[in-house]
């Protein structure tokens, strides 16, 4: 390649690793993208409380799919991923802290958890069960909130994904997420690690013009149906050669998003943009929670949490602990 074209395709920089998602675009077929790749950032989160594995996977792959859509963001504000269910693990949330923090989530029913890993029932629709998923925009205390929900149907969180872009967004949209623990030499334990990636058909304007999805998008729906509906061709190659991708490659260390970008669509063409980095980052802190407690509780439901003379908040994210005393609050 000459100076000039690797310039072009965003290809004159070193490779990116790990905590950082990587924008794309693939100009011959009118689709754009993100690849994010989770390293340590991903393991802190996991590690802490210590998760179950099948618990932790399925955290890890909620982690990935809010990097994916939180990283959109052009604003500084939050993309926040909740998942409320009848299963054994009953409750998830993921907050994306734009444009670079995330945390996140997972609460679980010990009992119900060692009996459908015993009945060997682990994979995510029979660890969520039943319930919703709700993705929430927070632009910021002046600004309105959008919330799009959808049901946990499907096997994956990526079905899930599917639909909810299908229904809430009518943009074509496909997603891939591996969430693994690998081990390397000399370290005490297996490390959490993961990768994701996300397309979307997005004609810019003239002659590439974007097909108006069936109904609501629900292709699975007869009601719904379109025999008329034709995908772009573009779109279509788009999505089979994301599809060819293993969940190895989406992980592996040593194969970073440009290569990997470059392994699957190098025949059409990528443009890759700079990196963004992500961390693992918590946004409670003392002022925060004491707001809550002054301005959320009366005086004597504050007398009635302490303990020894003390009211303890733990966050649940990073489980920082916070204590006060109950008497502070009393005007």
């Amino acid at each position: 390649m000459t100076e000039n074209l690797m310039t072009s395709l965003g290809l004159d920089r070193p490779e990116t690793g790990d905590d950082a998602v990587v924008p794309f675009t693939l100009d011959k077929l009118d689709t754009r993208g993100r690849v994010v790749r989770l390293g340590a950032a991903l393991d802190t989160i996991l590690s802490r409380h210590n998760y179950p594995l099948p618990v932790a996977r399925l955290l890890g792959e909620a982690v990935v799919l809010s990097a994916l859509i939180g990283s959109s963001l052009k604003f500084e504000g939050r993309f926040i991923l909740q998942t409320q269910t009848d299963g054994p693990v009953n409750l998830i949330v993921v907050d994306f802290d734009a444009p670079d923090g995330v945390r996140g989530y997972a609460r679980y029913d010990h009992d119900a958890l060692l009996k459908a890993s015993e009945a060997g029932r682990t994979s995510p629709a029979e660890l969520l069960g039943n319930g919703h998923l709700a993705m929430t925009i927070d632009q910021g205390q002046h600004m309105e909130r959008y919330q799009g929900i959808v049901a946990l149907e499907g096997n994956s969180l990526e079905e899930v994904a599917h639909t909810y872009f299908m229904q809430s967004e009518q943009i074509p949209t496909q997603v891939r997420i591996a969430v693994a623990q690998m081990s390397t030499r000399g370290d005490h334990r297996p490390r959490w690690r993961a990768g994701g990636m996300l397309v979307q058909h997005l004609p810019a304007s003239g002659m590439n013009v974007l097909a108006d999805l069936p109904g609501n998008g629900d292709f699975d729906d007869p009601a719904m149906a379109d025999p008329d509906f034709v995908e772009a061709d573009g779109w279509a190659e788009a999505k089979a050669l994301l599809g060819t991708l293993s969940d190895l490659e989406l992980a592996d260390p040593d194969l970073s998003p440009e290569r990997l970008l470059f392994r699957l669509y190098h025949e059409t063409g990528v443009r890759v943009f700079p990196p963004q980095a992500l961390e693992e980052r918590c946004t409670c802190s003392v002022d925060r929670i004491e707001d809550m407690l002054a301005n959320s509780f009366s005086d004597e439901e504050r007398q009635d949490m302490a303990v020894d003379g003390e009211i303890e908040v733990v966050c649940e994210f990073c489980s920082t602990a916070y204590r006060f005393n109950p008497h502070q609050f009393q005007n």
